[in-house]
């Protein structure tokens, strides 16, 4: 298997073992070594993987950092664990100073399901304040699988991590810095784009009253990226199979038969935009469909009970229905069919697809 396979299997693991895991030891033994096993990193040679690695300080003689992995006898990465209950919020001191008095330049802050690595861009020697590279492996992207595997023991090049790590770390605080923008415009952020685009004097009152707008806009403007990738992948399919001649059954009506759901083109395409539209919110290979008879369900992992929408395709009125809470809390399959002329319509729907999805959170 490959590191995204073992990734994946851990991940099912976690989740699996996470609420019996009630301790840092039992955290350690059942999530930490796994993770660097997958790395290819002997866990069980204290020549390469050091337990309870000697780290002193000045004035604390004999401090002991969790793990050092040893590279030619230097360690070259320290680990620090927490148990997988631990938010890892402000646990970052201990590493900081084992990370100030070793040749190490990698830190590893964990709780066996997110891990924080950190360098010393800011100051030579000294551990950031910020990592360069935080994962969490029940959300991971495909990206950072792709900056995992230079961690891995038969391709670890020091250089090229550290060559990376300053793109990476300022890469991932702009993300996260226009997410927050987007979701929630700071003061600041409405002051320049009315600076832009309004002439008026921006008093405080223009300003709440553009706030809307300009979320509205920004939502709409991310949402006509998505769409116009999705076209772009639609017509890209389209000129391969032409090119390649793919054999084309007839066109046959869509019927609902004694046989079972028949799942159509149109519902493919509905499945394949909301698919779009949660990219970022959750994994995307976490969701699939079901088809039946009377609609098509967008499900998260295959189940029948963690439904984001539903699509109503099948009749000369198109329908979406979403999953909503009842007045006591709970989750109720009751919620109104709404009509829509189009698939194009589905796009308007990205805020309360993701409310659906983080109804299973």
């Amino acid at each position: 298997m490959d590191l995204k396979d073992n990734i994946e299997e851990l991940s099912k693991k976690i989740e699996k073992y996470k609420d019996r895991v009630t301790n840092e030891e039992m955290t350690k033994t059942v999530f930490v070594l796994p993770f660097f096993d997958m790395l290819g990193y002997d866990t069980r040679n204290p020549f390469e993987f050091h337990a309870e690695f000697t780290a002193d300080i000045a004035d604390a003689k004999g401090e002991k950092v969790d793990y050092a992995i040893l590279i030619d006898d230097v360690p070259r990465i320290l680990v620090e664990c927490k148990d997988c209950n631990n938010t890892l919020e402000n646990c970052d001191k201990q590493l900081t100073r084992y990370f100030n008095v070793t040749p190490a330049k990698i830190g590893v802050l964990t709780n066996g399901i997110v891990y924080k690595f950190y360098t010393d861009l800011e100051k030579p020697n000294m551990m950031d304040d910020k990592p360069f590279l935080e994962i969490n492996l029940l959300k991971i992207k495909d990206y950072q699988i792709n900056e995992l595997k230079k961690f891995a023991r038969n391709t670890f090049d020091l250089d090229n991590i550290l060559n990376s790590a300053e793109e990476l770390k300022y890469s991932n605080a702009i993300k996260k810095l226009l997410k927050t923008e987007f979701d929630n415009p700071t003061e600041n952020f409405i002051s320049y784009i009315l600076n832009e685009i309004y002439d008026g004097v921006k008093t405080q009152k223009v300003k709440d009253r553009f706030t809307n707008t300009i979320k509205k806009s920004i939502n709409e403007f991310l949402n006509d990226i998505v769409r116009t990738k999705l076209e772009g992948a639609l017509e890209v399919n389209k000129a391969v199979e032409k090119e390649i001649e793919i054999p084309q059954e007839p066109a046959e009506e869509v019927i609902e038969t004694e046989c079972g759901p028949v799942t159509t083109d149109e519902e493919l395409q509905g499945f394949s935009v909301v698919k779009a539209l949660l990219y970022g919110t959750i994994e995307l290979d976490r969701i699939t469909y079901r088809d039946t008879l009377n609609y098509f369900s967008v499900t998260i992992d295959d189940k029948v009970t963690k439904w984001i929408c539903r699509l109503y395709f099948n009749g000369s009125t198109k329908f979406i229905r979403f999953p909503e809470i009842d007045e006591e809390g709970n989750k109720t399959d009751r919620g109104p069919k709404i009509p829509i002329n189009s698939i194009n319509d589905l796009y308007n729907f990205k805020d309360k697809l993701i409310e659906s999805v983080k109804m299973y959170d």
